[in-house]
């Protein structure tokens, strides 16, 4: 709709209009959440072939992410208390409120606090510290960018490091050395502390470059700056970003080895026979994972396939109970969603909740 085609309203008109128009927007949140939870109840997002509710959201429904996640959190704790959807539907809780309550609400309470929280911006909703008291934070101590020499004046900073390089180690004056944990200091702030980095980003910068902010402790640094000194000749300069992505390597095909057994020089051996049925051989989840693209493979009955790309399992197509053997024609990768999903549709969900309340069990009792 334009603009001015609402030029020809009346101020009271547009008023009036604006409030019925949040009005039916509340309502409808309101039933919008109570779909939303009865859908996420029956999960029906996994037979729509998505492998969680909020992958259903984003990519099914277009939700953006926070708006999923607020949606969600409020729609799930509105099926233990029924009493938010009738206060956002009239307008007296926001989705914001909602979210910031969730944490707090028992049978005992929740009258209580949907009545302090009526009509409270966000920033209003101070009721929880008063109610939900938290420890204070730590005293922090932290680098600052500028020292004062004893003179009073600010003492020169240091040169900045090359771009794509770490800062270099700070030096202790006293004993000329750079400082290290025994080193440190631990004094009081003199003041108020700022609030630390924000959490790791990723965001792109142009086509194929990304920009990644993120802070890493001390143990991380220290593996970085011996990583540069290792791959001195390789890379002379340190470049962050390409130690990082020679890392990557190493690491991606030591977990791809260890997960669906990738190698340069596979064995053309056939696979031997195993004493557990459920065994599966490394010849068989490399081709697996090949034919499948490191994806689930459920499909939905409309055509959509879930695009899960992590906690993959191998699944038999026939199942071991049923004497299905891990040949590659019988395996197939399946998310953990689908894998159970597929599994209750089988043998029952009562069935299977048995049987992983029975594995949760001996898997306490094996590590008592």
């Amino acid at each position: 709709m334009h603009r001015r085609s609402l030029g020809h309203l009346s101020d009271g008109t547009l008023r009036r209009e604006l409030a019925s128009l949040v009005a039916t927007d509340c309502t409808t949140t309101a039933k919008l959440l109570a779909h939303l939870a009865e859908f996420d109840a029956r999960r029906l997002h996994a037979e729509d072939g998505y492998p969680s509710l909020f992958a259903y959201c984003v990519h099914r429904l277009r939700f953006s992410e926070d708006m999923a996640f607020k949606r969600i959190r409020v729609a799930r704790v509105a099926r233990r208390f029924p009493e938010i959807l009738e206060a956002i539907a009239e307008g007296r809780l926001h989705l914001s409120g909602a979210v910031l309550l969730a944490p707090h609400l028992r049978p005992d309470n929740v009258e209580q606090l949907l009545a302090a929280a009526t009509h409270k911006t966000r920033a209003q909703m101070e009721l929880l510290a008063q109610r939900f008291p938290r420890p204070d934070v730590p005293t922090l101590v932290r680098a600052l960018p500028a020292a004062l020499t004893r003179s009073g004046q600010v003492a020169p900073e240091p040169p900045a490091p090359l771009l794509g390089q770490l800062a270099p180690e700070p030096v202790d004056q006293r004993s000329g050395g750079a400082t290290g944990h025994d080193h440190v200091r631990h004094e009081v702030a003199p003041g108020p502390v700022r609030a630390p980095m924000a959490p790791p980003r990723l965001a792109p910068l142009a086509p194929r470059r990304f920009a990644l902010q993120v802070t890493i402790d001390q143990s991380t640094h220290d593996k970085l700056r011996r990583l540069q000194d290792l791959l001195g000749h390789q890379i002379p300069s340190g470049d962050v970003a390409q130690v990082l992505d020679r890392a990557f390597d190493a690491l991606l095909e030591k977990l791809e080895k260890a997960q669906h057994a990738a190698t340069d020089r596979p064995r053309r051996s056939q696979p031997r026979p195993h004493a557990n049925p459920r065994h599966i051989p490394a010849q068989v989840k490399r081709q697996v994972w090949e034919r499948d693209g490191g994806r689930c493979t459920f499909v939905s009955d409309t055509g959509q396939r879930c695009p899960a790309r992590k906690f993959l399992e191998y699944d038999h197509a026939q199942e071991v109970a049923r004497g299905g053997g891990a040949t590659v024609g019988n395996i197939r990768l399946r998310c953990r969603t689908h894998n159970h999903y597929t599994a209750e549709r089988t043998f029952g969900f009562e069935f299977m909740r048995s049987r992983r309340g029975a594995r949760r069990q001996s898997e306490e009792i094996r590590t008592a």
